[in-house]
């Protein structure tokens, strides 16, 4: 295990190997240590390494650097999740960009059923700190994990309301774990590690540099199932949030404000060009995702399906017929198939009847 981290954490260090080639490399190799031991003719010769890429990996020797961030982890009984890993959150495995590694202190299950992030801008309002603590309060009994990014204002409220309502929550860092920014979060994150998790792709040592908080964000946005813009100006972190959600299927929601607030300007941006759905409470959510409690039937109508099933298609059936409705991410993670395989089974069983969708990309039995 030692061994197998040591190389997963090189592979993230070698210059010139974004996650996206790394993903590629560990697709056709298997695991971290193989690409280490490839011969350089054999890394040139995939897709998007090339020679240079491939002397990079070549070049690289010296593992002192890993080794150290292994020290690391051990002494702050941190989790490593490599994206091979069945903790690694299931999610982000859809996003082309995921993280190859992350690094992650807490006890909050990064893979829960329901995972909603809720972000906005750091200079809120009374109007905008209201809205998200009200949000958030009224899913308190709806076993959802709160994810934001610990900044200050909209964040922070998020993180603080969840603790509060006994709730988990998880803040994605654009740094390592041997830090918090801002500083002034030092006791919060400290809560949320008793009561959610700390996570980041970035190792120990690295600062909180205006580059890294996009990146943040992607994990942000990917990690969730719905995203929530609570009160965001035209620029920042949380636009970038929600488009990064748009561009990996995600449902993006936003609550509309003043035309002329500009703290409200992103948000308003947002709805009005389609970005995001108008919300106005915690309701709208859970009707918007299909996780709005409907009764059930006290008995459950039984029928033979008399059409001819793929081996994908049986496996998407067997899930639907467990339970009532289901978000297409959850069919990803319980099925074992490719996102693409899913969608071609869900595909033609809502054209054969078997099966209809609802809003939330959720899907249940006809």
């Amino acid at each position: 295990m030692h061994n197998d981290l040591l190389y997963q954490i090189a592979l993230t260090l070698i210059p010139n190997i974004g996650d996206v080639h790394a993903k590629a490399l560990v697709t056709h190799f298997g695991n971290a240590q193989n690409i280490f031991k490839a011969k350089k003719k054999d890394l040139g010769e995939i897709e998007g390494i090339g020679s240079i890429r491939a002397t990079s990996i070549k070049e690289y020797v010296d593992f002192t650097i890993a080794e150290e961030e292994i020290t690391f982890i051990e002494k702050y009984k941190i989790t490593p999740l490599f994206i091979t890993g069945e903790n690694y959150p299931q999610r982000l495995l859809n996003c082309y960009d995921s993280p190859i590694m992350l690094y992650y202190r807490g006890n909050a299950d990064l893979n829960q059923s329901k995972i909603v992030a809720i972000v906005g801008t750091r200079n809120n309002n009374e109007y905008g700190k209201a809205v998200c603590e009200k949000l958030v309060e009224d899913l308190a009994n709806e076993n959802i994990l709160i994810v934001s990014g610990l900044a200050f204002g909209i964040d922070s409220f998020a993180h603080k309301t969840a603790l509060k309502n006994d709730m988990k929550t998880v803040a994605v860092l654009a740094h390592g774990l041997d830090r918090i920014y801002p500083s002034q979060n030092k006791s919060l994150a400290k809560e949320i590690i008793e009561q959610g998790g700390l996570l980041t792709d970035f190792k120990s040592k690295t600062n909180p540099d205006k580059q890294n908080f996009p990146k943040r964000n992607r994990i942000v946005a990917g990690i969730s199932d719905a995203i929530v813009v609570v009160e965001s100006g035209l620029k920042g972190g949380s636009l970038i949030t929600a488009e990064l959600g748009n561009g990996y299927n995600k449902d993006v929601f936003a609550i509309p404000g003043r035309t002329n607030d500009t703290k409200s300007e992103g948000c308003n941006y947002l709805i009005k060009n389609n970005k995001a759905c108008l919300i106005t409470s915690a309701e709208d959510i859970l009707e918007n995702m299909g996780w709005k409690e409907h009764k059930k039937s006290s008995a459950k109508k039984q029928r033979e399906l008399f059409i001819e099933l793929s081996d994908d298609e049986k496996i998407v059936i067997n899930i639907l017929q467990q339970q009532e409705q289901i978000h297409i991410d959850e069919l990803y993670l319980k099925s074992g198939l490719s996102s693409s395989a899913v969608a071609s089974a869900l595909l033609t069983l809502e054209m054969q009847s078997v099966i209809s969708s609802l809003p939330g990309k959720m899907y249940k039995m006809v």
